[in-house]
This record gives structure tokens, C-alpha cells and sequence, in this order.
């Protein structure tokens, strides 16, 4: 279908005016802070000890997904967990306009428009002044892991089911609402749903930046080994919660005496008796696509090993890898740095590190550009790796994606977005993975704010300590996904 000259003129039917829209969101907006609370306050983190056929994630990630089936229930939708992997609500079939168009054999062909946002956060790590599953209200804010990464946004799309379940709203196409148990982890719940239902026809996930993604980086992990030393210094480090996140703390337990040691930058040194000290470092955490401004906790350790000299010979090549990981989170130093005409440069993040079987065993986070390739990564990290003697194993590699911004549906979605902004932006791309990866024509579609504007100090990022968005943010986004899906909906066949 060709796109309209200007969608906002566009005589698409049912659509709701601006006022129906703000009528909605002032009427239920009290139960929809009710309902993120509610699924906040469950610590969903993947959890394989309590796994099980029917829990493919664990206790706590099922616990979400129940709760999220359940408030779909309750506005009115016909909701269904797909064999626990993630759930899905639908409109009623009552809910649909009757003026169908029909094909030649007079069968009704309806487009399935979806969305997906995901109920599974990471750990909530350290550095919160309050409970971050007991979610808070502070300076016009809303404050807890997930409100903005993944489980507000994931509320709002039931409230925007809801919103059409009104007859007088009622869609020519089919909505189906999707809440995943898996993306912070792996994304196994999209690709599983896809092995029992077909994709739909298109999809976004609130789960980004405004006004649109567009294009997505391409994805490398690996793990990176290095023996413990018989002569060294080193007794253990455990550092970071999850893969794609910048670590906000470590420790480290070193032979070493307290005298001498002074806490700086961030360290503290405590005393573990019979010749050991424990080193505890904290950082600036933050989410791994977009490690600028945040100051990794390794690296920090890092740095203070080497200039305390608290380090054997047989050591020093592997603090000096290090420093080559953290002191420059485009790979520069490493060799892998790339850029293009459409990403932003590669990033490069170990978020984790511990110790097990001997060894330092630490997390690979690369997102990459349309400039390089997964084998170009890996052949210099190989090198770079036994230069310095470490035992180097790649994990998994990601493709990246782009899709055209002329697109019908995209500059749908982007004209919805300057209604409620007053802003015509340009699509953009970004280094976070998100779901529209695993389906054949999916876009991110915000609610995440630039940071940098009108921001209290406090204020933290997804992936961190204190994480927020904004009351007034969550509204204009629940607006502007009504006004979206209202267009998509009742798009005409070709």
C-alpha cells in the first residue's frame, strides 16, 4: 500500500479524537499505577533452580506472567499463557467492526497487529535507597526495576486493548497483545511462540527509544578465562548481575594486608584476617547497548590492583587485558571498533565476571554495526586473547536489522507521535536488542525519554539503581499508542 501524503488527514475509521483519548487515560489512570505496582513487586528474574515444564523461567517469571494474564482478564480480554514461555490477550471477536473487506472467495481477511513488551526484568543490584520491587512515587515519577524496562510500558498495552474493547472503537483488524517471560535473557519466549503461532502481519514493542527504531545493532557475546595463579595474588572476584549490564559492583578477595591500602575512587578495603583483604568497588551501572557515562566496577578494581601493585608477574597480562576491555567501551583498544552511516560505533561491555573451576570467567557484551561482522569481531578478539593468554569462547551472534523509515507503518507510527508531541523526528537506530529482532517485520516503538533533559540527580537509568520514568511520560506514551494502533487497525486492505 502506498502511505498516504500526511496520515494525519488521512480518513482512517474509528478514530478516537484527542479529547476521547485524555478521557480515557484521566479516567483509569489511578488503576493503571495500581497495576504496574502490582506486577513491580514481583522480583522476576530468570531463575533456572525453580524451572520446570511449565515454568520454563522459573517461579518468579511465571508469578508475572499469571499476574499480567490476569489484569488482561480483567479488562476485558480473552487471555491465554503459551505453555509458559510468555502469555498473549486478545480483543474479544465481539470487539471487532463487522465492515470487513472480503477476498474473492467472500472470506473475511483480517491483518493480526501486535505488540509484545516483556514481564522479566535483571536483579536489581545495588545502589537503591528503597525497596526496588516495592515500586515508590517521587517527584512526578514512578520508581522500581521495570517501570520503564519493561513493565510499565507492558501495562500500558492492555490499557490500549482495553481502550478498543469500546464498541465504538471497535477495529477492523485483530489486536493481540504479547507478554514475554524472556528478553532479558535470551529471548527464547518469541521464538518458541513463533514454533506455535504464526507471526503477525506487524508488530511493535514499547521497549525503546521515541520516536521510532528503525534499526537495531547485531549482537556478539562471548567468555573470556584466566587460571587462577598458583604464585598470585588474586583469590576471587564476583562482579556484575547480568551480561548486558555495565557492573555497579564487585569484590574482590586478594592476598594482601590492609596497611598501605587506602579507600579511594570508589574501593573500600576491609580486613579478611590470615593475610587476605576483601576489596569492595562500586561503580556506575547502566545498561550495556549504552555504556557512556556509566564507570564499570571491574574496570575500577582493575585499575586499583595494578597501581597498588597487588599483583603476581604471571598476573600482570591479564590486568592489562582488562584495561583494554574497560578503558575504552568502543573497542578501540582492542581492535574491533567499528562505525557506519546508520549505528551509532560498536560497544563493547564485560558485565560480569566470577570465579568457578579455577578460573576468572568473564561475560562479552558486543553490539556491532552494519560495518563489521561477528567473524571480524571474533578472529581479533581470538587474537587479542591469546596475545595475553586467555581462553577466549564465543556464545551466541546476532544479525542487526533495519527497516525502511518510508515504510507505511512506520511513518504511521511516527505521525502518531508528533500528534502527541508536536514533533516531526527521524526514525533512529540503537545498540539495545529488543524483541522486534525475532520477527519478520517488528519495529521498537518507545517510551524511554532523553535522559539529559529536566532530570532530577536521582533519577536512574534501566539496568540501574533507582530506575524511573516519569507519570506524564507513561501518559503521553499510553496516548500516542492508542492513537497508533487506532490507525493501524483500520487500515484499509490492499
Amino acid at each position: 500500500m502506498s502511505l498516504p501524503q500526511n496520515t494525519t488527514t488521512y480518513m482512517f475509521p474509528n478514530q478516537p479524537t484527542h479529547e476521547e483519548v485524555e478521557a480515557f487515560i484521566d479516567k483509569h489512570w489511578e488503576q493503571i499505577v495500581a497495576d504496574i505496582a502490582q506486577v513491580v513487586s514481583i522480583p522476576s528474574t530468570e531463575d533456572p533452580a525453580t524451572k520446570s515444564d511449565d515454568k520454563p523461567f522459573g517461579e518468579a517469571v511465571n508469578q508475572a506472567l499469571n499476574c499480567g494474564m490476569n489484569i488482561a482478564a480483567r479488562l476485558g480480554l480473552e487471555a491465554y499463557s503459551c505453555d509458559g514461555y510468555l502469555v498473549f490477550a486478545d480483543l474479544p471477536t465481539a470487539s471487532l467492526a463487522s465492515n470487513t473487506s472480503n477476498d474473492s472467495h467472500g472470506v473475511c481477511r483480517r491483518k493480526q497487529i501486535a505488540t509484545i513488551a516483556h514481564l522479566d526484568v535483571v536483579p536489581a543490584g545495588p545502589g537503591w535507597d528503597t525497596d526496588p520491587f516495592v515500586m515508590q512515587r517521587r517527584e512526578g515519577y514512578l520508581v522500581g526495576r521495570g517501570v520503564l524496562d519493561d513493565k510499565g510500558p507492558a501495562i500500558l498495552t492492555l490499557w490500549v486493548a482495553h481502550f478498543f474493547t469500546q464498541p465504538q472503537f471497535a477495529p477492523i483488524h485483530t489486536l493481540r497483545i504479547l507478554l514475554g517471560g524472556n528478553e532479558e535473557t535470551g529471548m527464547a519466549d518469541a521464538r518458541y511462540y513463533q514454533t506455535k503461532h504464526e507471526a503477525p502481519d506487524f508488530l511493535f514493542t514499547p521497549d525503546s527509544s521515541w520516536p521510532v527504531v528503525c534499526g537495531e545493532k547485531g549482537s556478539y557475546n562471548a567468555l573470556i578465562s584466566f587460571p587462577l595463579q598458583t604464585d598470585g595474588r588474586i583469590v576471587s572476584i564476583e562482579a556484575g548481575t547480568v551480561r548486558n549490564a555495565v557492573a555497579a559492583h564487585a569484590e574482590a578477595v586478594v592476598r594482601a594486608t590492609p596497611k598501605g591500602l587506602s579507600a579511594m575512587n570508589g574501593v573500600t578495603v576491609c580486613s579478611e584476617g590470615d593475610g587476605l583483604v576483601r576489596l569492595v568497588v562500586e561503580g556506575i551501572g547502566g545498561h550495556a547497548a549504552m555504556p557512556e557515562g556509566t564507570c564499570s566496577a571491574i574496570g575500577i578494581l582493575v585499575q586499583y590492583l595494578l597501581d597498588n601493585g597487588i599483583f603476581s608477574p604471571s598476573e600482570k597480562s591479564w590486568l592489562e587485558f582488562q584495561q583494554l576491555m574497560h578503558n575504552a567501551w568502543d573497542g578501540s583498544l582492542l581492535g574491533i571498533d567499528a562505525m557506519d552511516d546508520i549505528f551509532d560505533p560498536l560497544t563493547i561491555v564485560s558485565g560480569v565476571m566470577h570465579t568457578q573451576y579455577g578460573k576468572l570467567i568473564q561475560t562479552v557484551d558486543s553490539r556491532y554495526p552494519k560495518s563489521t561482522t561477528p567473524d571480524a569481531i571474533c578472529a581479533q578478539l581470538q587474537k587479542v586473547c591469546a596475545q595475553y593468554g586467555l581462553e577466549f569462547e564465543e556464545v551466541r551472534r546476532g544479525k542487526y536489522v533495519y527497516v525502511d523509515p518510508q515504510s507505511f507503518e512506520l511513518q504511521i507510527l511516527l505521525d502518531s507521535y508528533a500528534q502527541w508531541t508536536g514533533e516531526r523526528k527521524k526514525p533512529v537506530t540503537l545498540g539495545g536488542g529488543t524483541y522486534a529482532k525475532h520477527f519478520p517485520y517488528a519495529v521498537a516503538f518507545g517510551p524511554e525519554e532523553d535522559s539529559s533533559v529536566d532530570q532530577p540527580e536521582w533519577v536512574g537509568s534501566i539496568h540501574g539503581p533507582h530506575e524511573a520514568i516519569k507519570e506524564s511520560s507513561l501518559k503521553r506514551a499510553l496516548a500516542i499508542y492508542i492513537t497508533a494502533l487506532a490507525k493501524l487497525l483500520n487500515t484499509p486492505l490492499e
